[in-house]
């Protein structure tokens, strides 16, 4: 694929993964609608293959690979989803997988990109990029990026092309953000279905919505969050389609995604990490714009360490509203 991902490119991206991926099924919850005053779906794309939507984007990258590509052996860079994902994808074509990784990424994320059957290489959280360029030049990988490549965008868009259809009549998406894949990809699909996209982000990792607000693309702040997925820096294909399509990003505190994350657990009996809840802590922190509209959330993951639940106090004081707040 050359250029900017298209409509086409998904569709064809949604007939290219069908048998290797599941079709999630979408919530609802009148608990939830009575608390944000919208009729909210969530696409529980928790329950996908390794646990996130990233198997969508990887297995269209790894099926679309040329034989000499593939021969190569891929190599990637991931927090842990991508990384998972990109080793699932690798095992359907017998590929060689090597997935950097920070050393602060979970030990479940960690397993299970080691389950799947590839090799771990553990950097700093800023090396990342610059250990994966090092491992092709002494190896000749070939990288699947985890979000500035079109053919991953086109499979990540397949989830909000699948809630489309399952949801008929929606509004507005709303979809976390760290390098941009999963949105960019929901706003290629929700353009041409006349649906307003809005991202979610971590207030302190708001790289994504000063990028867009201010039309010039920031690094990543190098700050920790417990949504650990979304730590990345928006990517530069990604800024130019969310760009284009003027989506707008509103950012959400610790606590807010973590009392989001407990929500969902408790009251639709759903396991979503920390970054796949910043979508409904989004619609709780900022319920007015919604009201009255049919909201689809899309939980984007669900690999957590159980023990985190534990720690989790739904009745902590929320962090002070900043002056982002509309």
């Amino acid at each position: 694929m050359s250029g900017l991902p298209t409509l086409a490119d998904v569709v064809a991206a949604a007939q290219r993964i069908r048998p290797y991926i599941h079709r999630t099924p979408v919530f609802t919850s009148a608990y939830l609608d009575a608390q944000t005053g919208a009729r909210v779906f969530l696409k529980a794309e928790n329950l996908q293959k390794v646990g996130a939507f990233k198997a969508r984007g990887a297995t269209n990258a790894v099926l679309s690979l040329t034989v000499e590509e593939a021969e190569r052996g891929v190599v990637t860079h991931s927090s842990g989803n991508h990384g998972q994902a990109i080793a699932y994808a690798c095992s359907i074509r017998s590929i060689p997988a090597t997935v950097v990784m920070p050393e602060a990424a979970q030990a479940p994320k960690i397993d299970a990109v080691r389950g799947y059957g590839a090799t771990v290489v553990f950097c700093s959280q800023a090396d990342r990029e610059r250990t994966v360029q090092g491992l092709i030049e002494d190896n000749g990988f070939t990288e699947i990026h985890p979000f500035d490549n079109p053919v991953v965008i086109a499979g990540q868009a397949t989830a909000t092309l699948e809630l489309v259809d399952q949801t008929p009549d929606l509004d507005v998406v709303i979809a976390p953000i760290g390098g941009g894949g999963l949105l960019s990809g929901a706003s290629i699909v929700a353009s041409n279905s006349g649906i307003e996209v809005v991202g979610a982000e971590p207030e302190v990792v708001d790289d994504s919505y000063r990028s867009l607000r201010d039309g010039v693309r920031y690094q990543a702040t190098g700050a920790m969050s417990v949504a650990d997925g979304l730590l990345t820096g928006i990517g530069a294909i990604p800024f130019q389609i969310l760009k284009e399509r003027d989506v707008t990003v509103l950012t959400v505190s610790e606590c807010e995604i973590l009392s989001a994350m407990r929500a969902i657990g408790e009251r639709m009996k759903l396991v979503v990490e920390p970054s796949g809840a910043t979508a409904l802590a989004v619609l709780l922190r900022y319920p007015e714009p919604f009201a009255g509209k049919n909201v689809g959330l899309i939980l984007s993951g669900g690999n957590v360490a159980l023990d985190l639940f534990a720690t989790t106090n739904p009745t902590a004081d929320r962090a002070t509203h900043s002056s982002r707040d509309s």
